[in-house]
């Protein structure tokens, strides 16, 4: 188990090095961040001083080279645009992504397997030919669309007429801009202890966690109901057991293999592509900052954003490779994991 555990560390740290190196060469194409930093009045000593500042004359193996050895360290570098220290903009900024990730990831995996399970039990009955139906929203229309009808609504709402009378009812008043009011805890800021920070975070999760709740439960039900063809639970069935062992003791554990790895990639994807759901609702997360960010050419902002996706991508990945050996026992073979 250990040698398994370095040998997934070691890859990981290569791939790190591969995706830093990518992202550092696209980077350097996007454009001069000089030409945004310094006004129509500089002149060429100008230029060459904040050049040379910023370490742009060097070398671009020797740049990259630096980046990493102050990325160890937890210095990013100086965001040309702000003027301020990356790895502080960034953890002002993160609390509202990894928020917004965690509530979005909460509402896919509980949904996604709760619905997928019933929909396996349940496949000819009508809610779950409804529930099928429905969910063709979720895989069909891009996130952001999915965001904009949120936002008309149930931001800016529809007026429902109630039936044989004259009253009438809107069904929007929801948040549709920003995080709401938030409490600063010293190391963390939080939306989670106000009501209006509650109250805005519903659509922006809503809008990120549709597509992937989809995605596993038409995983989980397609997964489970392969299990429940299968010979042991037909065996299981002629012992009498009840119908509530088998789904639940027996083929459930057996269809969470492949979903793990398709739920831990995917709540990786919620992090990673939060941009446009942010950019949609103006959530001020990491999302929102990668966007303005490029549209300043700030290098060292744009690569500390996607080395950070990089190694939430990695760490996620070794966390399901580990899940699949406590998961499923094949996969140690005389006591070394293969």
């Amino acid at each position: 188990m250990l040698n398994f555990i370095l040998r997934r560390v070691l890859q990981s740290i290569l791939v790190l090095l591969v995706v830093g190196l990518v992202a550092f060469a696209m980077f350097r194409f996007v454009g001069d961040p000089v030409d945004t930093m310094l006004g129509q009045e500089r002149t060429m000593e100008d230029i060459e001083r904040l050049r040379e500042t910023l370490g742009l004359n060097k070398p671009f193996f020797l740049q990259y080279w630096d980046f990493l050895v102050r990325a160890v360290q937890g210095d990013f570098g100086i965001s040309y645009r702000q003027g301020r220290p990356v790895a502080e903009i960034i953890v002002e900024r993160l609390p509202a992504t990894l928020e917004l990730a965690i509530v979005s990831g909460v509402i896919a995996l509980g949904m996604g397997i709760v619905l997928g399970i019933f929909t396996a039990i349940r496949r000819d009955g009508f809610w779950a030919n409804f529930i099928m139906s429905v969910s063709l929203i979720g895989v069909s229309l891009p996130t952001f669309l999915i965001g904009v009808l949120l936002i008309y609504g149930f931001g800016v709402g529809i007026d429902i007429r109630i039936p044989f009378t004259e009253t009438t009812f809107n069904t929007g008043g929801m948040p549709t801009f920003g995080r709401g009011d938030t409490v600063d805890l010293g190391w963390w800021t939080t939306g989670f202890a106000t009501w209006d920070g509650v109250h805005s975070i519903i659509l922006p999760a809503i809008t990120l966690g549709l597509y992937q709740m989809t995605l596993i439960m038409r995983l989980v039900r397609a997964e489970m109901l392969e299990v429940l063809r299968a010979d042991y639970i037909r065996f299981a069935r002629a012992r009498g057991l009840s119908d509530r062992a088998i789904n639940f003791r027996h083929a459930l554990k057996n269809t969470m293999v492949p979903v793990i790895t398709v739920t831990g990639l995917q709540l990786g994807a919620i992090i990673a592509f939060a941009i446009i759901t942010e950019t949609v609702f103006q959530w001020p997360g990491v999302g929102l900052l990668f966007i303005n960010a490029i549209q300043f050419v700030d290098i060292p902002v744009m690569a500390a954003y996607l080395m950070l996706i990089s190694v939430m991508f990695v760490g996620i990945n070794l966390i399901v490779d580990l899940l699949y050996v406590a998961i499923d026992p094949r996969l140690r073979v005389d006591g070394k994991t293969t």
